[in-house]
């Protein structure tokens, strides 16, 4: 028997309430589980609701104006059903959370060690002076050079790539099972993308946590993930193990994403990009979300919503798999 995953998501549902009665579907009916110590990658064009379900995850939507429905379970703990304070405690120990902009995550009133150190504090209490000892063991375990000296270096002195690694370094403070990566490579450039990557995968191996790693970038996701979870219009349209979807993509979405990115492998090919524009998620297409920008449309997609169907290992979001693959809603 299988061991169980370390967090299941099923059927979680997000919706904005606006002005108006304006309702934005963010996230409509998402199906996830990450195992102990593997990584899942979530993928899509910025909008489709990626940052929103790493957000639902770690309990941080604003509660006045979203609606989150499902059910987020992290090692049996319920964490829609969970109290701000068990959701306090849970966050930077067991879980925690890379943001995608370093410098807006990081206070910049104060010092990097003043922010690691009160973390430490905050969770595992001890003396300042042990604290400290620990958060230059962690700048150090992250390459950043002379930690003894840039402890004390407020944010802005630091480098995009190196704010992302006290960021990261954050993150590792009390041993977490669980990291939530935010499009952490964003505002860097390709060369220090795939460095940071690399330590993140270095130090996975090491330590054994999981992650989900959000991102639109598919030449990176291909790299560092082992099982891949495509996002469209607030949908999961593709999911399986990340070498068999880029071996054989099925969904058209995933199709047009893998083209839109260049291979270092094989001969060099035009780029072509997906035509047309992501939908509103506040009155989203009927039928299939896809549809008006799928070259394999048929009539029928704009009657009939597809399900999730398992197709050898691969489940894919699309009627042309109706009878083929068995339905998983």
């Amino acid at each position: 028997m299988s061991a169980p995953p370390l967090i299941e998501i099923k059927g979680l549902r997000v919706r904005f309430h606006g002005d108006g009665g304006r309702v934005t579907h963010a996230v409509d009916g998402v199906d996830l589980s990450v195992a102990n110590g593997a990584t899942l990658g979530l993928v899509g064009e910025s909008g489709c609701g990626k940052s929103v379900t790493s957000l639902a995850i770690m309990g941080l939507l604003p509660k006045q104006t979203a609606e989150v429905t499902g059910n987020i379970r992290f090692d049996g703990i319920d964490l829609l059903q969970s109290s701000d304070q068990t959701l306090r405690d849970l966050r930077g120990d067991r879980l925690a959370m890379i943001f995608q902009e370093p410098m807006t995550s990081l206070n910049p009133s104060f010092t990097i060690g003043d922010q690691i150190i009160e973390t430490i504090l905050r969770h595992r209490g001890g003396s300042r002076k042990r604290a400290r000892e620990r958060a230059i063991e962690l700048l150090r375990r992250v390459h950043i050079p002379s930690p003894e000296r840039r402890i004390d270096d407020y944010p802005h002195k630091l480098s995009g790539g190196m704010r992302q690694r006290v960021m990261i370094a954050m993150a590792l403070l009390l041993s977490p099972e669980l990291i939530v990566m935010d499009e952490p490579t964003s505002a860097l450039d390709v060369v220090a993308q795939r460095s940071l990557m690399v330590q993140v995968k270095e130090l996975q191996r090491r330590l054994g946590f999981a992650v989900i790693f959000v991102t639109h970038d598919m030449s990176l996701i291909g790299h560092f993930s082992d099982r891949l979870a495509v996002m469209y219009a607030g949908k999961i349209v593709e999911l399986g193990p990340t070498r068999q979807i880029f071996a054989e993509p099925r969904h058209p979405y995933t199709r047009g994403l893998l083209e839109s990115f260049p291979s270092i492998h094989g001969p060099k090919v035009p780029l072509t990009g997906i035509p047309g524009a992501p939908p509103s998620l506040v009155d989203p297409p009927s039928g299939c979300r896809f549809r008006p920008r799928c070259p394999a449309a048929m009539p029928r997609c704009a009657a009939v919503e597809p399900s999730l169907y398992d197709v050898d290992g691969d489940r894919v979001r699309c009627l042309i798999y109706e009878t083929a693959g068995v339905s998983y809603g």
